[in-house]
């Protein structure tokens, strides 16, 4: 059984898809189900078969998230005391060592992971270097073109 880590909000956002999921969406896919049914032939009828598509995509998304919130870990960072160095949750602020670019991701569960919005995964080449580390320390990323060197300028608990 896989541990998931998980931070507050990631938690939060996964239990309101489950719930629009279960509330909305699930309801809306049986109507469907039911209309189409009364249109008569169900063997060459489209929108039925769709409904029933449809119906095992969403079952099957409820099930991996109630699997997700089940085995979560979820960690709460801002309960625990700042140190300066960088842990799962925390907002690092990293600069390119050669071209001084900073950067700043928050370091999140493999399913809260989402580059535009700044967010990495824990398991990621640039997390899994950072994790340990310390405001001031040099890390080096292996990256598809060659090793890149960063600085920690600052981590956050947000």
């Amino acid at each position: 059984m896989n541990k998931y880590p998980m931070t507050v909000q990631g938690a939060r956002a996964l239990e309101e898809e489950l719930q629009h999921l279960t509330k909305v969406v699930r309801p809306k896919l049986s109507q469907d189900i039911g209309t189409a049914r009364e249109l008569g032939d169900l063997k060459e009828n489209a929108e039925y078969h769709a409904a029933r598509e449809q119906q095992g995509m969403v079952e099957a998304r409820i099930r991996d998230i109630e699997g997700r919130l089940q085995n979560a870990v979820v960690i709460d960072v801002t309960g625990i005391a700042h140190t300066g160095k960088v842990i799962f949750g925390t907002t690092v602020e990293i600069a390119n060592c050669e071209t001084d670019e900073s950067v700043t991701y928050q370091i999140v569960g493999e399913d809260e992971a989402d580059i535009k919005q700044g967010k990495i995964s824990v398991g990621s080449p640039i997390a899994r270097a950072l994790v340990g580390k310390e405001e001031g320390d040099v890390v080096v990323v292996k990256t598809p073109n060659g090793l890149i060197e960063y600085e920690i300028v600052q981590v956050r608990h947000l």
